[in-house]
């Protein structure tokens, strides 16, 4: 009997560890014990809420990052297109143009930029790192030249809800970001377009040979990603109360490792979006964390490099 409950117990241990989330909970408890030690406060309600709240831009854009890396593609374009949809919503909204409109012409500029890079990547066969850079540049460069450079302000007092309000005694950043999440969980986990995803990073190839149509699987994938970095445009622009051409900077590179450090093979065909939320939040304690113990921010980018780069060796090593 002792004998059949230890076989059990290291099956589910197996099972577990096989699970793309398994490493990601682990690193995300064990550093939140760390952080528990090193701060009083951090547990509490408003330090817990604060690093959610302040998580939820960079998890909205690394959802759609997620389906992207797990065709085995990338977008380095999210944090420029997120300043170019936040921006042309805001000048809009000071030209006179209803809010409501301003704000669907900003999520219609992000899709349309992922269009653009899905039909390049996908029908025209070039490197998605390749695309996407470039397409950073042209809409960094389009932010800058319609707001000249500076803020676009005077925006709707309503707007602030959408980075500041409350539903429920939720802030809306972290309500927008769990609905985000509960429908990118239900499209890749529950859809034949999200088995599709995951076969195309398996092996593109036989995926094709399979019947799927893999150029249109891809391009709407880089459409979700332009898509959930216009929403975090939305968040951004509402919480600054201004459109920002040079927001965004850096943004796409910390979406990339919230979806690595959530176990998603940067080779694509393995990964899960519960396991990029977990990976945001482990970035976002980690931060909070280093911030309240005064750690200098030059060492703390030593230090999240450091572990961007275990959990890609953990990754490696776990598919050997």
């Amino acid at each position: 009997m002792v004998a059949g409950t230890a076989f059990k117990q290291q099956n589910l241990l197996r099972v577990l560890r096989q699970s793309p989330i398994f490493y990601p909970l682990i690193g995300l408890l064990a550093v939140s014990i760390i952080m528990v030690f090193a701060s009083d406060s951090f547990l509490s309600v408003a330090n817990i809420t604060n690093i959610m709240r302040q998580v939820s831009i960079i998890a909205i854009i690394a959802a759609g990052m997620t389906f992207v890396i797990l065709t085995g593609g990338i977008d380095l374009s999210v944090g420029a297109v997120m300043a170019l949809a936040g921006t042309i919503a805001a000048g809009l909204m000071v030209a006179g143009l209803n809010a409501s409109l301003a704000l669907l012409a900003g999520i219609g500029v992000g899709i349309g930029i992922g269009v653009f890079n899905g039909g390049l990547v996908a029908f025209a066969g070039m490197p998605s790192i390749i695309v996407t850079l470039a397409t950073m540049g042209i809409a960094r460069g389009f932010g800058l030249m319609y707001s000249g450079g500076y803020p676009i302000s005077g925006l709707p007092s309503w707007i602030k809800f959408f980075g500041g309000g409350t539903v429920l005694g939720v802030q809306m950043p972290i309500l927008i970001m769990l609905v985000v999440y509960v429908l990118a969980w239900v499209l890749l986990e529950r859809t034949p377009f999200g088995r599709h995803v995951y076969a195309i990073g398996g092996n593109e190839t036989a995926t094709r040979l399979s019947g799927v149509r893999v150029s249109r699987t891809k391009l709407f994938v880089y459409i979700l990603s332009g898509f959930t970095a216009s929403i975090a445009a939305i968040v951004l622009t509402s919480r600054l109360m201004s459109g920002q051409p040079n927001a965004g900077t850096g943004f796409e590179l910390d979406a990339i490792a919230a979806v690595v450090l959530g176990g998603t093979s940067i080779a694509g065909g393995r990964g899960s979006v519960i396991g990029t939320l977990i990976g945001a939040l482990l970035l976002g304690v980690l931060n909070n964390g280093l911030n309240m113990m005064g750690v200098d921010p030059y060492v703390q980018n030593v230090i999240k490099g450091g572990i961007i780069l275990l959990a890609i060796y953990i990754g490696r090593e776990r598919r050997s």
